[in-house]
C-alpha cells in the first residue's frame, strides 16, 4: 500500500506537468494563429496612443490628423509596401426590418479583405468604383447575418446604418474574437469614403493597415512610416511627440509569445510541485523499507555483499518506483490532455518536449530521494543489523 501510494504521487506529478504544459502550449498556438489571421507582414498605424494588453486595447486621446491622404502617400512613397488599407470604425445602431442592433461599422477600402485575411462567404465585397462613387453598399459579418437575418437570403436586402439605407451585397466568413477582444463577426463593412462622408461625417481615419513585402523589411518600413508621418503632420520642426502609434506584427508575436511562455512556465512549475511531493513519498517509502529490512541487509553483508551492492540495490528500487510512475504518468498525462481539450474546448497540444521533461524529472526525483535511504542502508554495521529485531 505504501509503495502504491508513493507510485501514485509520481503518476499524479508527471501527468499534471504534461497536462499543464499542453494547456499552455495550446493557448500559445491559438494566440499566435490569431495574430497570423490578422494578415501577413502587417504594420499597423493607429491615431493617438494605443496601449495593448492581453485581451484588450486601450486608446488614449482622440487625434484627427490621420487621413486618407496619408494612406495614399504611404503606398506611393514607401518602396517596402505592397498594400495599404485605411480604416475608420465606430459602433452605431443598425436596423433591419423591425430588428435593431448596435454593430461595429467599419469603413474600409476593397484591399482591406486581402490585407486582413477576410473572406466573403456569400455575394461579393465592394470594389474601387463603389468607394469612389460613394455607393451605399454593405458587407455584413457572420454574427450580424445570424442575429438580424436568421441565416436567410440577404443579398439585395436593405439595412439602415443610423438613418442611411445601405444595400447588402455580401456576407463574410466567420472570424471569431481577435486579440483585442473584438468580435470580428459583429461588424458591417462599407466603403471608407461613404463612411466618412455619409455616415460618420468626419474627414479623418483611426487606423492604417500596411502590408510589407516580407518580414525582413517590416522594421525598416515601420521606421520609414514614422519619418513620413512626422513630416506630413509637421512634428519634426516643432519636436513634438508622435500623434500616432505604430505596431508591427512581429512586436505582437513577440509580446504574446513572451506572455504565453511565462504562463506555461508558471503552470508547469505549479504542476512540478506535485511531482516533488511524489518524490518525498518515495523518500518516506524507502526509509521505512530500510528500517524494516535491516535483517535482510545484515544477512547480505554477512555473506559477502559490499556496501556498493547495498547502495545499488536500494537506488534501483527507488529508480524503479520513479520509472514506473513516470511511464504511467505519461499515459495518464496524454490521455488527460485529450480529455481536457474535448471537455472544455480548450486548445491543448502535447509536445515531445513536455513528455521527456516530465519523464526525466521523475527519474531524477527518484534518484535524488533514493540516495539518502540507500546510503543509510549501505552504512549499516552487519553485526548490529543481524542483531536487530
Amino acid at each position: 500500500m505504501r509503495t502504491a501510494l508513493a507510485l501514485l504521487g509520481i503518476v499524479v506529478g508527471v501527468s499534471a506537468v504534461i497536462i499543464m504544459i499542453a494547456i499552455g502550449t495550446g493557448a500559445q498556438r491559438e494566440v499566435l494563429s490569431k495574430i497570423e489571421e490578422m494578415g501577413t507582414n502587417l504594420v499597423i498605424v493607429n491615431a493617438a496612443e494605443i496601449q495593448r494588453s492581453p485581451g484588450r486595447m486601450q486608446v488614449r486621446g482622440t487625434v484627427t490628423t490621420l487621413t486618407l491622404q496619408d494612406a495614399e502617400v504611404i503606398e506611393r512613397d514607401i518602396p517596402y509596401v505592397t498594400a495599404v488599407a485605411p480604416v475608420q470604425s465606430r459602433r452605431m445602431q443598425v436596423r433591419a426590418g423591425n430588428l435593431t442592433s448596435n454593430v461595429n461599422i467599419v469603413g474600409a477600402t476593397p484591399v482591406f479583405q486581402d490585407v486582413r485575411n477576410f473572406q466573403v462567404r456569400i455575394g461579393s465585397f465592394f470594389d474601387e468604383h463603389d468607394d469612389v462613387a460613394l455607393r451605399r453598399v454593405a458587407v455584413i459579418g457572420a454574427g450580424v447575418y445570424r442575429s438580424l437575418f436568421g441565416g436567410q437570403n440577404v443579398i439585395g436586402e436593405t439595412i439602415r446604418i443610423g438613418n442611411v439605407p445601405f444595400e447588402i451585397i455580401g456576407v463574410m466568413e466567420s472570424k471569431g474574437i481577435d486579440l483585442d477582444g473584438i468580435d470580428q463577426d459583429d461588424q458591417i463593412f462599407i466603403p471608407v469614403r461613404t463612411a466618412l462622408r455619409r455616415v460618420f461625417n468626419i474627414s479623418y481615419i483611426n487606423t492604417i493597415y500596411v502590408q510589407a513585402q516580407h518580414q525582413d523589411v517590416m522594421d525598416v518600413a515601420a521606421e520609414r512610416l514614422r519619418e513620413l508621418l512626422r513630416e506630413r503632420h509637421r512634428l519634426i520642426a516643432q519636436e513634438r511627440p508622435d500623434d500616432f502609434t505604430i505596431h508591427t506584427q512581429l512586436e505582437l508575436l513577440d509580446a504574446q509569445r513572451e506572455t504565453t511562455d511565462t504562463f506555461t512556465m508558471l503552470i508547469g512549475s505549479i504542476a512540478g510541485v506535485s511531482l516533488f511531493v511524489g518524490g518525498i513519498g518515495i523518500l518516506a517509502v524507502m526509509l521505512i523499507s530500510v528500517r524494516e529490512r535491516i535483517n535482510e541487509i545484515g544477512l547480505r553483508m554477512a555473506v559477502g555483499a559490499r556496501r556498493k551492492d547495498i547502495l545499488t540495490q536500494f537506488l534501483l528500487e527507488a529508480s524503479m518506483l520513479s520509472l514506473g510512475g513516470g511511464i504511467a504518468g505519461i499515459v495518464f498525462g496524454i490521455t488527460g490532455s485529450v480529455v481536457v481539450g474535448i471537455a472544455t474546448a480548450w486548445a491543448t497540444s502535447v509536445s515531445l518536449y513536455s513528455v521527456l521533461l516530465a519523464f526525466v524529472f521523475s527519474v531524477a526525483i527518484g534518484l535524488f530521494f533514493g540516495v539518502y535511504p540507500a546510503r543509510k542502508a549501505s552504512l549499516l554495521d552487519p553485526i548490529e543489523a543481524l542483531r536487530s529485531e
